[in-house]
């Protein structure tokens, strides 16, 4: 292989691992409240118990 293809081949791979770094980097997590939380819980109970009456 020519040397201009394996520098195209190393920027490729760097820029696809350095903007998954960024991204990662500016994640924000999100922060729930405790009635947040609850919700959430209750949506994905009725949700699994939806989905074992449809099985």
């Amino acid at each position: 292989m020519p040397w201009y293809a394996w520098l195209i081949l190393v920027v490729a791979i760097g820029s696809i691992v350095g903007g998954l770094m960024m991204l990662r980097d500016s994640a924000n997590k999100v922060e729930l409240t405790d009635e947040q939380r609850r919700k959430v819980a209750q949506r994905n109970a009725e949700a699994d118990a939806r989905d074992a009456q449809n099985r």
